[in-house]
C-alpha cells in the first residue's frame, strides 16, 4: 500500500479550475484531498478535516492566504500541520510573507502535476522523518537561561511567559540551542528545517532569525559573519 494513500490534504484556492484539476490529480494519487475557495471556509473545515497538508492560495477573497496561515497556526490541534502556498505569486517579497506567516514551503504556478505531486509527497515525507536534536535525549524539555522549551507540545516559555512561535520558528530555535556554543552553517539550517525539497528564498532564514530575536531578545542569536549563527545564553 502506498504510504500516502491515508494522508489528507486541504485544498483551498477561489479558482474553481484549480480546486478540480489539482484536486483531481491528489485523489488519483491516493490522497484523500477536501477543499475551500476562500480563507474564512479554509480554517473551519481544517479545524474539522485535520489534515495533514494544506495547500494555499495567497490572492483570495474575504481572506486572503498570508492571513489564514496565520490564523492557523494560531490554532493548536493545527500546530504541526504542513502549509504550502501554491500562487502565481512568486515575488521575493510575497514568499517572505508566506514563510513569515508560518508556512513550510512556497510553490509557484503554473505547474506540472507530476511535478506538484512530487513536492506534495516530499514535504510530507520529510514531515514524518524530522527529527530535531535535543540537548538531553532523556527528556521532551529543553531548559536554557530563562527559556523552557516543550518538544512534544510546541510550546517555549520566556521566564514563564509563552511565546507564539510558527513551527518553523520553533523548529529553527531548537535546532539553534541543541549544541551550545555551535555555530550553524546557513546550509546546515537549509537542509535540517527545509530539507533538499524545498526551495525556499535567500533572506528566508534572515526573516526566521530576525522574528526569534523580536520573541527572544536582540541578543539572543549572534551572527557569524560569513559562517551562519548560534544561540547565546
Amino acid at each position: 500500500m502506498d504510504t500516502f494513500q491515508k494522508q489528507r490534504i486541504l485544498l483551498v484556492d477561489d479558482e474553481p479550475d484549480i480546486l478540480e484539476f489539482v484536486g483531481y490529480n491528489l485523489k488519483n494519487e491516493g490522497f484523500e484531498v477536501n477543499t475551500a475557495s476562500n480563507g474564512k471556509d479554509a480554517i473551519k473545515k481544517a479545524i474539522q478535516f485535520k489534515p495533514h497538508l494544506i495547500i494555499l492560495d495567497v490572492m483570495m477573497p474575504e481572506m486572503d492566504g498570508i492571513e489564514t496561515c496565520n490564523l492557523l497556526r494560531e490554532i493548536d490541534e493545527l500546530n504541526t500541520t504542513i502549509i504550502a502556498f501554491l500562487t502565481a505569486r512568486g515575488e521575493d517579497y510575497s514568499q517572505i510573507a508566506g514563510f513569515d506567516a508560518g508556512a513550510d514551503d512556497y510553490i509557484t504556478k503554473p505547474i506540472k502535476p507530476k511535478v506538484l505531486i512530487s513536492r506534495v509527497k516530499a514535504l510530507l515525507k520529510r514531515h514524518s522523518e524530522l527529527k530535531l536534536p535535543s540537548i538531553d535525549n532523556k527528556t521532551h524539555l529543553i531548559e536554557i537561561g530563562n527559556i523552557i522549551i516543550d518538544k512534544e507540545k510546541y510550546v517555549v516559555l520566556k521566564m514563564g511567559e509563552e511565546l507564539i512561535l510558527p513551527r518553523k520558528e520553533f523548529e529553527l530555535l531548537v535546532l539553534l540551542v541543541s549544541k551550545q556554543d555551535k555555530v550553524f552553517t546557513r546550509d546546515e539550517i537549509y537542509n535540517t528545517i527545509w530539507g533538499d525539497s524545498v526551495i525556499v528564498g535567500d533572506r528566508t532564514i534572515d526573516v526566521y532569525i530576525s522574528k526569534l530575536r523580536e520573541k527572544l531578545g536582540k541578543n539572543s542569536i549572534k551572527t557569524i559573519k560569513g559562517i551562519g549563527y548560534k544561540f547565546v545564553i
